[in-house]
């Protein structure tokens, strides 16, 4: 972490904090400040931004990193639906918080249900909160939510609805977020 790399390959990613989209041109130096949940938080010359999972060989991400993460996805398909469902929504970070948004308190409720329909499968709702009101990255980061429970082979679909009521605080931060954050 924190070593500079030159991008191999042209990148899409995310401006941190509007939520931008941005292209990064190959041979771009980039520091890699935070890895969480899949995705890279990189220092550039524009500042900051996100490049997705999908983009780690542009990063020259050691290969064996990815595999590890695919075998902790295997590990959990035993698991009680609704705890794979936490467990993914655990992977998923604030790009300038490491920690994610179960233990950082953003969400405030996770439902399963079976389709209306009567399809097979699992519907799932859930709602979460941001750290604050105006973050461009508020629809980034409930889309990588939606992504990361989608991802499960048990779920038809899967709906984030940001809320704000109650505001987020600080008191909301899970013993584990607080720990992590060195607020204990």
């Amino acid at each position: 972490m924190n070593e500079e790399v030159s991008l191999t390959r042209e990148v899409i990613a995310i401006q941190i904090p509007s939520g931008d989209t941005i292209t990064l041109p190959a041979g771009t130096p980039v520091v890699i400040t935070q890895t969480l949940g899949g995705t890279y938080t990189v220092a550039t010359s524009a500042g900051l931004a996100r490049i997705s999972s999908e983009d780690t060989d542009a990063l020259g991400v050691n290969k064996e990193e990815v595999a590890a993460q695919q075998k902790e996805q295997e590990a959990i398909q035993d698991l009680p639906l609704e705890e794979q469902v936490w467990h993914q929504m655990k992977q998923v970070f604030d790009p300038e918080i490491p920690v994610d948004i179960v233990n950082l308190g953003l969400v405030y409720d996770c439902k399963l249900q079976a389709p209306e329909d009567g399809e097979e499968g699992t519907d799932v709702l859930v709602k979460m909160t941001l750290t604050a009101p105006g973050c461009g990255m508020g629809p980034v980061i409930a889309a990588d939510a939606q992504a990361r429970i989608m991802s499960l082979p048990e779920i038809n679909n899967a709906e984030v609805e940001l809320v704000w009521d109650p505001a987020w605080n600080q008191d909301m931060i899970s013993e584990e977020g607080k720990m992590q954050l060195g607020m204990v």
